[in-house]
């Protein structure tokens, strides 16, 4: 990694044991985002001492250097807080990005930061907060290579200001790909949006309600088949037919498509009024690019200047992991009702689709269950374990 932050208790105890290699007595948490403060601060209320080892060099650097100028949380702010401390109260329903980041860095600065740079960890414990979005996922596209106008991913998409006047494609229908879409309009842009797959459309609030909230309402009382038949027939009245622009809706409803599949619902925030004016169009899947062209699978060819693609991201555990027990080789827990404890001190934060409100709960529970082990222990001080006979976890950066 090519530079990395300690962020350690005060009390925080380590042992050199080379000139490289330092003994942990808690666990080590790699990645400085939601996910890993998050757990830091769980694990700080019960007094266990941990280090944070972070690849960029700020903490949540997805955040910070990766997102749109333009981008909001999609959800209301109390799903969105972490343990032990939530949003200041003058903050809107919907914070910005630069004020989740504030956020973000006051939640930090319980933490003392120090660079750290080539050592080894020996630790007992290893919490994996890398999450589920580390790296950018660039689809093989015929042609592509060669075309002519410029090609960026999402994460480098900042403002459609630069865009003014430009035929932009934009590849995928997600929330980033309607997002950066809605932008480019906004700016003047002529934006065509790959939608290749089906996907769910739904509006953000329901008379002022989050639909989410509403779901996550209707979720303690009702079956899950019932809680998405209802929010399918409230997006008919709020939304329309969103199939004849183009907008396919799943089989699978809402709910259960994110529940088995981890796929999340497009929440509107004027994108589809766009879609419907003509100010976006919505096309389907390309085939190859040609020049400055490109042509789809229809067999209908564009002329196009810039191209933005919007295909998400990936884990990237596999890379830095050497472990196949608790990780899948898609970078995911195998496990995903058990996602956050592995067999052999081994832990994943935020991987279980469920947003950061699903860091939250993770980050508890591992807390709690290190911490359980921890007060147990440093109440025996003469049965306190050691790296000369415990099994440990070791990890080169």
């Amino acid at each position: 990694m090519e530079s990395m932050f300690r962020l350690m208790d005060q009390e925080q105890e380590v042992t050199t044991t080379t000139n490289r290699c330092i003994w942990v007595n808690g666990p080590v948490i790699v990645g400085a985002g939601p996910s890993g403060l998050a757990t830091a601060a769980c694990l700080r209320e019960q007094n266990v001492p941990f280090v944070v080892l972070e690849r960029a060099d700020c903490i949540a650097s997805l955040w910070q250097n990766r997102t749109y100028d333009r981008l909001k949380l999609h959800l209301p702010k109390k799903f969105c807080q972490l343990p032990k401390m939530p949003f200041p109260e003058s903050f809107p329903e919907y914070p910005t990005k630069r004020q989740f980041i504030d956020y973000l860095e006051s939640y930090a600065s319980r933490l003392h930061i120090s660079p750290q740079l080539n050592e080894e960890y020996i630790c007992r414990w290893l919490v994996v907060a890398t999450g589920e979005n580390a790296e950018r996922v660039v689809p093989e596209i015929d042609g592509l290579d060669e075309f002519t106008g410029e090609v960026i991913h999402a994460c480098d998409y900042k403002s459609g200001e630069k865009f003014a006047g430009k035929k932009v494609l934009v590849v995928g229908c997600g929330n980033s790909g309607m997002e950066v879409s809605l932008d480019l309009a906004n700016h003047f842009a002529k934006p065509s949006m790959v939608v290749r797959s089906s996907v769910h459309v739904m509006p953000r609030e329901v008379m002022g309600k989050s639909t989410f909230e509403l779901a996550m309402k209707m979720l303690a009382w009702l079956p899950l088949w019932l809680v998405d038949k209802i929010l399918l027939v409230l997006c008919w009245l709020v939304l329309g037919n969103i199939e004849k622009y183009g907008l396919k809706r799943p089989e699978m409803g809402p709910m259960e498509l994110k529940s088995v599949k981890g796929k999340t619902p497009v929440l509107d925030i004027g994108a589809l009024e766009k879609i419907r004016s003509g100010k976006i169009n919505v096309v389907p899947g390309v085939k190859r690019f040609d020049g400055n062209r490109v042509e789809l699978v229809n067999g209908e060819q564009l002329e196009i200047d810039s191209v933005v693609l919007a295909t998400g991201y990936r884990s990237n555990v596999p890379y830095w992991l050497q472990e196949s027990e608790f990780f899948a080789k898609n970078g995911f827990p195998k496990a995903a009702n058990s996602g956050w404890k592995g067999r052999t001190g081994l832990y994943a934060v935020g991987f279980t689709r469920r947003g950061l409100s699903g860091v939250s709960m993770d980050a508890v529970k591992i807390a709690q269950d290190i911490g359980s082990v921890w007060k147990l222990e440093t109440k025996q001080p003469s049965k306190r374990s050691t790296a000369s006979h415990r099994r440990c976890i070791s990890q080169q950066f």
